[in-house]
């Protein structure tokens, strides 16, 4: 095998649209390249695949580990959901009303009850937290599932939006509201954690207007994420229920006067469109592009030999590499595959491994190996001698990098506007700023006009006077706006 040999697509071999020339087009190129997922024989769902589900479990992993420090506990909750539950809370039911999918049929018999499949699991959770508590000793409630969720999506979009897709939804329940209110903002604080420095995905955080509330709710708090369209994605999202659902529920507890009160709710969740938000924020035109901190393989070790001494010589150290490497919990694949260098290198870049270690016979001469990043175009060629403390210094270095240049380009595309004109040249470019009044009917217009929504009224927002960019009444604070998916 030839150390300079490279690989260009085959005729029969998609290649990647460029972002420039059709974004949506590019983001399903990059998920088919990095054999993410596939469509599934219904419609709206998805099958994802081995490297596609490893990303999941990565995710998986950090916030289990993040969520049980806090006291959460996992369980789980039915996937049948009785249809009366849902009917019980008014704005919950209307909300969800047009997604659900309902069986009224099973073991060849028509129910007496129609079930639900779950859209959200409040309803049936509530129900069964009112069982387990009596007294405030009882409290708090602290619960997690992950869990599968159905909603009947009319359009869809692989990891985004379809009609099957796996998330975590947590729910709490609370003696007092201010206590409750605490849980729900600790919970948005870990994902924007997360978001940040797991996934590289720099997020405004903030409180959801009365429009785009989860139905149900009292508040709803969010993260949200410009992609490199300049379109909003709301990463994550943490409710205030308040008391709405355990009223309808009956979910009561004895306070230590003996008077007897109901619970305070939150809710809280995120869900795979996590990856699709990673591929649409680093991404470029050869491929996918993952943060070190949540890539399935951080390094892939490519031996590179032209007869079979150079084969035996080159695997030794590859191996000797990748052990180094492992020991300093860095996770390593040496492709020993006996194929052309440049159809693997064409392959894993489109993976998106941050890290390629090339190690042939002209490397192991100088004692040294050549390492190619992911994130930046060029090589470097690296001592043998200390190599994984190399790595592993690099692999923080793409980190930070991402983080970076992900932020810069969210800054360059958020503007502050004081007009409506301003408005809607801006948001077709990304983020805006704008003062509003708070009217449901000015928001209202925006939308129809634009598409844009409001995203979240920033908890960093400076209070300053303005006036509402449709009606010119007062305002003291910009929310943001933007289209979103």
């Amino acid at each position: 095998m030839s150390q300079a040999t490279q690989k260009e697509p085959s005729k029969n071999e998609k290649t990647i649209t460029p972002r420039a020339k059709d974004f949506s087009e590019w983001y399903l190129d990059i998920i088919a390249a990095a054999d993410l997922a596939d469509y599934a024989p219904v419609k709206g769902c998805m099958v994802i695949k081995p490297y596609g589900y490893a990303i999941w479990e990565n995710i998986q992993k950090v916030l289990d580990a993040k969520f049980k420090q806090t006291g959460v506990k996992n369980a789980y909750f039915p996937l049948l959901i009785p249809q009366s539950y849902l009917q019980r809370e008014a704005a919950h039911v209307e909300g969800f009303a047009p997604e659900t999918a309902v069986v009224t049929e099973a073991g060849g018999k028509k129910l007496e009850e129609p079930l639900v499949i779950r859209p959200t699991s409040e309803t049936i959770i509530y129900a069964m937290f009112a069982k387990w508590v009596q007294s405030y000793r009882d409290l708090p409630l602290l619960i997690n599932q992950w869990a599968n969720i159905v909603r009947w999506e009319m359009r869809t979009r692989l990891f985004l939006r379809t009609t099957e897709f796996l998330w975590q939804e947590g729910h709490t329940a609370h003696t007092t509201e201010k206590e409750a209110d605490e849980r729900a903002l600790q919970m948005l604080d870990i994902y924007q954690d997360f978001a940040n420095n797991y996934l590289a995905m720099p997020v405004f955080s903030g409180t959801k207007s009365e429009a785009e509330k989860f139905a149900g709710a009292v508040r709803t708090y969010c993260i949200e994420a410009m992609m490199q369209d300049g379109k909003a994605l709301q990463a994550g999202t943490s409710h205030l229920l308040g008391q709405n659902f355990a009223k309808v529920f009956d979910l009561k507890f004895l306070n230590p006067e003996g008077v007897e009160d109901f619970a305070h709710n939150t809710s809280w969740g995120v869900s795979t469109r996590l990856i699709g938000g990673i591929i649409m924020t680093h991404s470029d035109d050869k491929g996918l592009v993952l943060p070190p901190k949540i890539a399935p393989i951080q390094v892939v070790v490519l031996p590179i030999w032209n007869n079979e001494d150079d084969k035996v010589n080159v695997l030794v150290v590859a191996e000797k590499v990748a052990a180094e490497l492992q020991e300093l919990n860095i996770s390593v694949e040496i492709d020993r595959r006996d194929e052309r260098f440049g159809v693997k290198t064409y392959e894993w870049e489109k993976k998106g491994v941050p890290v390629r270690i090339e190690i042939g016979p002209k490397d192991l001469a100088k004692e040294a190996v050549t390492v190619v990043r992911r994130d930046l175009d060029g090589k470097n060629s690296l001592p043998l001698g200390g190599l994984a403390q190399s790595i592993d210094d690099l692999l923080i270095e793409i980190q930070n990098n991402l983080f970076d240049r992900s932020r810069l380009f969210r800054d360059q595309h958020t503007f502050e506007v004081n007009n409506y004109d301003e408005f809607k040249e801006k948001i077709e470019l990304g983020f805006v700023k704008a003062h509003w009044c708070g009217l449901p009917k000015c928001e209202e217009k925006i939308k129809e006009d634009t598409k844009a929504t409001v995203r979240c009224l920033p908890f960093d927002a400076p209070v300053e006077p303005g006036k509402c960019i449709i009606c010119g009444e007062g305002s003291s604070k910009r929310p943001i706006f933007a289209k979103s998916y």
